[in-house]
């Protein structure tokens, strides 16, 4: 009877023993796949999302222990989320201290405040160079003691390549500040504003263009109406002809009802509107200039003259994520291509510089497609786990500080200043936004009402993401979230 006791035993115990190995591989697939909350599942449905098209990495910031986890190695589109990955990727790199410089440099004798030769603006690559700061930097020249300048006026953009296509390429509006390429001396976003206001006795309406570049031929042919004031931009139009990039032709009819109306376009190519602010500043403050523009590298024999600084890193991540600035996050990608592989900066270069950071930093990201480290892409893939992994170290890091102050604040300013206004919540979520035609996202830090730091992500790839059924999953894990 023993032997039959023996031989059943064996079976048994082996069947136990995968029965335990089962439970525990089950344990540990729950650890590693945390189940979503009953009320972010009920979320998804009410938006008609479904959870094949959202991916969300939620990771408790103390212990790296995930929360949830779902599709967090499914690449996603990320629109302007993945500028978290360009800034802080910046900032680790390059450190807080770092800045760019645009330089003046000379050719030919300076004598008594007169240049019998040209003047060179060699680009630096500085991503914030606003009309004031652009006066700034005249003025700064000017108290050099320059006043006249025989020669031409050179702008030396060659520290970065040049951009492939065009700025309507994305859309197909060319005109919007958000499409600007990008440039080694670009001048406030080569944006103009332009304010029309109508006056009873005058049959077309006045026009200011805030900055206004020398260089800039403005035709006029738009008539003051009668009627409301309504439709697209007034009933204004706006056109550059063919061939003439320094040519803006206003027309249609706009409605004297409208008083005043302002609205602000991309014009000109970069050295153009450069030169031509230059231009209208040097005049404004008293100096002369005989020559023309030319584009051209820097001189062997130049002198330089004057150097200008950029805002430091810190203050320039700040105004790229606070406000989804592209053309500012595409000057941080070219920047770092530079900084490691040498100018002139390429998008590839760049690509490859933060490909690197990730590697260093044991970060894997099935099918990641980096482009221009904007979001303003078809092409960008990233996956919610390894965005959540970079947000980590970010966390964990000596520049948590400058970094974590980038970021949107909730109900307070930047793209969340109307978003989590629930009670408790204000000021207490760090979240960059991404919003592109079928995509919306969002990745940062959620400070939780136990007082605990989490690790957010969220992107949501659906038909109509962008118009708010995404909102309303985001909502709801952040509610969630806090509420941990």
């Amino acid at each position: 009877m023993l032997v039959p006791t023996i031989a059943l035993a064996r079976p048994l115990a082996g069947l136990i023993f995968l029965i335990a190995t089962l439970v525990a591989a089950s344990t540990c697939l729950a650890r590693e796949s945390p189940q979503l909350p009953p009320t972010l599942v009920r979320a998804m449905k009410a938006a008609g999302i479904p959870e094949r098209n959202i991916s969300i990495h939620v990771r408790d910031a103390g212990n790296d222990e995930a929360v949830i986890d779902l599709n967090g190695d499914q690449p996603r589109s990320p629109a302007s989320t993945i500028k978290v990955l360009t800034t802080f990727v910046a900032l680790d790199t390059l450190g807080p201290s770092y800045t760019w410089k645009t330089r003046v440099y000379r050719t030919g004798r300076l004598a008594n405040g007169v240049l019998t030769g040209d003047l060179i603006l060699v680009g630096g690559g500085d991503p914030y160079m606003t009309s004031e700061r652009w006066w700034s930097f005249v003025q700064g020249l000017r108290e050099s003691g320059l006043v006249r300048i025989d020669g031409d006026i050179v702008i030396d953009n060659t520290y970065f390549a040049p951009t492939a296509g065009g700025r309507g390429d994305f859309d197909n509006k060319p005109w919007r500040s958000y499409n600007v390429l990008p440039d080694a001396l670009m001048v406030n976003f080569q944006t103009s504003r332009f304010t029309l206001t109508a006056h009873p006795q005058r049959t077309r309406p006045q026009i200011v263009v805030n900055p206004l570049p020398s260089n800039l031929v403005l035709e006029n042919r738009a008539t003051i109406g009668q009627g409301r004031c309504s439709g697209a931009n007034n009933g204004v139009t706006f056109n550059t002809p063919a061939d003439q990039t320094s040519t803006i032709v206003v027309g249609g009819t706009f409605p004297s009802a409208c008083g005043s109306f302002s609205l602000a376009r991309a014009i000109m190519t970069a050295p153009d509107f450069a030169y031509g602010t230059f231009r209208t500043l040097w005049s404004q403050s008293g100096g002369t200039i005989e020559g023309g523009l030319r584009v051209a590298p820097l001189p062997v024999d130049a002198t330089l003259l004057y150097t200008h600084e950029s805002l430091p890193l810190p203050e320039i991540i700040r105004l790229v994520n606070k406000f989804s600035n592209n053309v500012m996050s595409r000057h941080l990608l070219l920047t770092l291509g530079a900084e490691k592989f040498g100018a002139p900066a390429t998008a590839e270069n760049g690509r490859e510089a933060v490909r690197q950071w990730l590697s260093d930093h044991d970060i894997r990201m099935p099918g990641l497609m980096l482009d221009n480290g904007s979001g303003l892409s078809r092409e960008e893939r990233v996956t919610v786990r390894g965005m959540a992994e970079m947000l980590d170290i970010a966390w964990h890091s000596q520049f948590m500080p400058e970094f974590a102050a980038s970021l949107p604040l909730s109900a307070v300013d930047g793209t969340l200043r109307n978003r989590f206004r629930a009670a408790g919540m204000q000021g207490r979520l760090r979240l960059k936004t991404g919003r592109i035609d079928d995509v919306s996202g969002l990745a940062g830090f959620v400070n939780a009402a136990s007082g605990k730091t989490y690790v957010v992500v969220i992107l949501v790839n659906h038909p109509g993401a962008q118009n708010g059924s995404a909102d309303i999953v985001q909502a709801e894990l952040i509610r969630w979230v806090f509420a941990q």
